[in-house]
């Protein structure tokens, strides 16, 4: 189904030829360093200092990235940014705190001259598919998802620090990334969707690291049997291989989609040169994928279905063990074993939605599959959210939402709630399958630390279709019979006209931001002195964490706004104590038993950890640490550039350790920590006070000239004020 080429490939009639040397001119001809090149201005294509054409972000982050700007200097939008609300969460909870961070967000697009698009209109990718990409350009979203590539654009993920860098008028500083080829074959078979094709592609190369901070391109006669629905369905899940991008080649599907969508200027043919030189290869015999399920708690724990329920009492039990881990001792039970019913798995939950699950073929196919049975097992519910409000007008044009809603669907607006855990929170014990981007621990909403816990699996919507028609029994789309042909989808864009803000490049410097009681400024952050003694705070053994488990999404988010009490949360879900340990250092008198100098040496905190900062791209898995007081991360090694970038950004000092054998309580000890980093040191000698007082090696990657300041002067926003 899928091959991995470590080595070098060339591209030549279609298909993957091993490398025998690396050619650079031939590594020109890429896709990807075409579009790079086109977007750097260091005058080195080895270290790119990108500006991008758009950016983009969604409400948990854009009142924060504005708030940073404007503390820094921003005086307006100088390219266009448009800001969504398809994270509109919990709107019953903190009282008028979420509709007040709409209102600034409109309020910021008048005064600074950006778009606004409304609540419930549209999920933030698919705003951005069907209205601002286009071929060849780069967008920067401040939302771990930000892939366009399907539509011949570049797109990144990124903390909201990057876009204040990008509405400062600086760059995106990065080396120049390797490109991996990813050569599509062969043709699918009726049943098989793009989160089938995704999750296997994430499978084979997340655990090893295959294309980390990588860019994806895809090529292959394969692609011209794909439509830009299922084409951009499996783009969207290239995050979860932990790639930096991906993009497509462009050709007569593309430029319709923009036809369609009134954007015929945005076209252009997008391919390789003959001869195009690839770092690595993957290769996807499309004609072999088959349904699949991946199992909780990652995207990558993934089986085809058929595998699964050929041994369904192993697969599960392995996942039962893993949630009971999550649990306090002594606090709740998890059990998935019990789902095995005669034979069958049941589950309670099914949810189609999002910037993955929600586009039109995928609803639409999924009510072809349901045909007229009736989800008549009061014990099972399927919800859908389609991904913008012109998909569900398509929808209820072609007849599938009236269709749906008969056979007990419940059909919802566009959200991303159930990707992130504020929406259709499953029972205790419960088991949701889903088409959305993620299924980590508790990014369904549970709260182990309270005892409670369920999970999701994810699935394509055709599948969860199958398994909602088999009375949620899991069944792979496969073994229905059903007609695949559906209506075709005609865009409206009548919608956006009538409820969009479209202010970009109209901006009115008078108009005042609109601010509500939650909205508040960032506390005051200190630059680095010579020395930095480290209190470890919290230590982190999980082979990997995630963002998610850094600050919970859910109901946290409503307080995204207020840097002092979203930093409340901060590992709650994971090491319910740290909080208050690292208020006590933030707080606290100096150790002046260790017989430091207090006043040349700064004093923080300090989580250590194995692997940090996988998933979502939010800056505050990394700015609550600051706010409470961190001043560095040790690990041995970072989950994405993204996390540790953010890191930077808010001032805090990324450090890899061989090992992770710290205990809470630890002092750490770097003497002449300022001039280290100003000369560019990749090794510092630290010492360790404890149990075990040591000397060890903190070590380091690279750091720009620009992230050197920054570390010095203790955030992003003290190195542009000054």
């Amino acid at each position: 189904m899928i091959k991995l080429i470590e080595k070098g490939v060339y591209y030549k009639d279609g298909k993957l030829v091993r490398a025998k040397s690396f050619d650079q001119s031939a590594r020109e001809k890429t896709i990807s360093y075409k579009i790079l090149s086109a977007h750097n201005f260091s005058g080195n294509d080895k270290k790119l200092c990108a500006k991008f054409d758009e950016i983009t972000s969604h409400d948990i982050t854009y009142v924060g990235i504005i708030q940073t700007a404007k503390a820094s200097g921003l005086e307006k939008f100088p390219i266009p940014y448009t800001l969504t609300n398809c994270h509109n969460s919990l709107c019953a909870v903190g009282g008028t705190i979420n509709e007040d961070d709409h209102v600034f967000g409109l309020s910021a697009a008048k005064k600074y001259g950006g778009a606004f698009v409304p609540p419930h209109l549209a999920v933030i990718h698919q705003y951005m598919r069907e209205m601002r990409a286009f071929c060849g350009a780069m967008i920067l979203g401040s939302d771990s998802h930000t892939r366009y590539g399907a539509l011949g654009t570049l797109a990144i993920g990124e903390g909201g620090p990057e876009l204040v860098k990008q509405l400062l008028g600086r760059t995106y500083d990065v080396d120049m990334p390797e490109v991996v080829a990813v050569n599509l074959k062969g043709r699918l078979r009726k049943g098989v969707g793009p989160h089938d094709v995704a999750l296997a592609l994430v499978k084979a190369t997340f655990k090893s690291g295959f294309v980390k901070n990588r860019i994806l391109e895809f090529v292959g006669n394969g692609i011209k049997t794909l439509s830009m629905d299922f084409r951009n369905g499996i783009d969207v899940m290239t995050t979860e291989t932990t790639c930096l991008s991906s993009v497509w080649i462009t050709d007569e599907k593309t430029k319709k989609y923009y036809e369609q969508h009134e954007r015929v200027g945005a076209y252009k043919e997008l391919r390789p040169e003959e001869g195009a030189y690839y770092d690595r290869g993957i290769v996807i015999d499309l004609s072999k994928v088959e349904p699949m399920i991946a199992l909780p708690f990652h995207p990558s724990n993934a089986y085809t279905i058929r595998d699964f329920l050929s041994r369904p009492y192993e697969l599960l039990k392995e996942a039962e063990e893993a949630g009971k881990k999550l649990l306090p001792e002594g606090k709740g039970e998890f059990r998935l074993t019990d789902k095995i019913k005669d034979g069958k798995v049941y589950v309670e939950q099914g949810v189609i939605a999002g910037c993955a699950g929600g586009m039109y073929e995928n609803v639409a196919e999924a009510s072809e599959i349901l045909g007229d049975t009736a989800i008549n097992n009061n014990d099972f519910t399927l919800d859908i959210y389609p991904s913008s409000q012109p998909v569900y007008k398509g929808l209820v044009d072609g007849g599938y939402i009236g269709k749906l809603m008969d056979n007990g669907a419940i059909i919802k607006t566009a959200f991303c709630g159930p990707c992130f855990g504020a929406g259709d929170v499953p029972q205790n014990n419960g088991l949701s399958i889903r088409h959305t981007t993620r299924n980590f621990e508790s990014r369904e909403g549970s709260k182990p630390a309270n005892g409670q816990l369920s999970a999701v699996a994810l699935m394509d919507a055709r599948s969860i279709a199958a398994t909602a028609k088999n009375g949620g029994a899991i069944t792979s789309a496969m073994d229905e019979e059903y007609s695949n042909k559906i209506k075709k989808y005609r865009f409206d864009n009548k919608i956006y006209k009538a409820r969009v803000y479209n202010g970009v490049g109209k901006q009115n410097l008078d108009s005042a931001l609109v601010y509500g009681p939650n909205i508040a400024d960032w506390p005051k952050m200190y630059a680095l002195k010579d020395n930095l003694l480290l209190k470890v705070v919290s230590v982190l053994n999980d082979p990997v964490t995630t963002t998610d488990e850094l600050i919970p999404s859910g109901e946290t988010s409503s307080y995204r706004s207020n840097p002092l009490k979203l930093a409340e949360f901060a590992l709650s879900r994971k090491d319910p104590a740290y909080v208050q340990r690292a208020k006590d250092v933030r707080d606290g008198a100096f150790p002046k038993e260790l017989g430091l100098d207090e006043s040349t040496t700064t004093y923080g905190s300090v989580v250590c950890s194995i692997k940090p900062g996988d998933g979502s791209a939010r800056e505050q898995a990394a700015s609550c640490q600051r706010v409470l007081g961190g001043v560095a991360n040790i690990a041995k090694e970072y989950a994405t550039k993204r996390y540790r970038s953010n890191l930077i950004n808010w001032g805090m000092i990324p450090f890899l350790a061989d090992k992770n054998d710290f205990e809470v309580g630890d002092y750490v000890y770097v003497e002449n920590v300022k001039s280290a980093i100003e000369n560019g040191a990749k090794e510092f000698k630290a010492k360790v006070f404890g149990k075990n007082t040591r000397t060890i090696t903190l070590k380091m990657d690279e750091l720009t000239d620009a992230e050197k300041q920054i570390i010095l002067k203790g955030c992003l926003i003290n190195y542009y004020k000054n």
